[in-house]
């Protein structure tokens, strides 16, 4: 398949992953910019260097050094760590896929398949994360479980206590949990402080 083509197919693909899965998704335009700079940087250098004798190893390579600055740079959560990683290899699959005249593609399609499955809104949507501060030191687990299910109307999966301050009489804790049918927070339980964002 003509190199050509390969560059437009990619090129559409990430469009696909942008404009068609990730922003509607996650409405985050600052990563728009990043994913399409990303793919076609790579896609623009792989396409200029790729040789038979080092394509595979400049693929590599980008791959390492690009993923190094850009994870350095600001914290990501783990499904944008994903689209990234999707641009950046989409970004090598056009120029140095090399093999049969679908193979580049095929994996392309897969990349996409696989997160527009992976990232549905649907899968796992009642589970959820959140960093909370309860206003009591609770130093027992299954009290601290139970006030949590409480605060929540939720089924506590996962606790992490991050902070226990005796003096002001505060829990900092990281939750995991899954939002029963039908149940609704108790307000009065505590006070939730910033949360990481929900997640499924």
């Amino acid at each position: 398949m003509p190199r050509l083509v390969l560059f437009a197919i990619d090129l559409v693909a990430v469009c696909l992953l942008v404009f068609g899965l990730y922003f509607p998704r996650h409405r985050r335009r600052d990563l728009v910019v990043a994913y399409l700079g990303v793919n076609v940087g790579v896609l623009a250098v792989a396409g200029s260097l790729s040789a038979s004798t080092v394509g595979a190893g400049l693929g590599l390579g980008l791959f390492g050094v690009l993923s190094i600055i850009r994870l350095r740079s600001t914290e990501l959560d783990q499904h944008e760590v994903a689209y990234y990683f999707s641009a950046l290899a989409l970004g090598i699959l056009g120029p140095l896929g090399g093999g049969s005249a679908w193979l580049a593609p095929g994996m392309m399609a897969l990349i996409l398949a696989v997160m527009y499955l992976g990232d549905h809104p649907r899968l796992f949507r009642g589970y959820r994360r959140q960093v909370l501060v309860l206003d009591s030191a609770i130093t027992d687990e299954v009290a601290l479980v139970a006030k949590l299910e409480q605060l929540l109307g939720a089924r506590v999966h996962a606790v992490s206590v991050e902070r226990v301050d005796l003096v002001s009489e505060t829990t900092a804790v990281e939750v995991r949990y899954s939002r029963r049918a039908g149940a609704a927070p108790a307000a009065t339980a505590g006070r939730p402080a910033a949360t990481a964002g929900a997640q499924r």
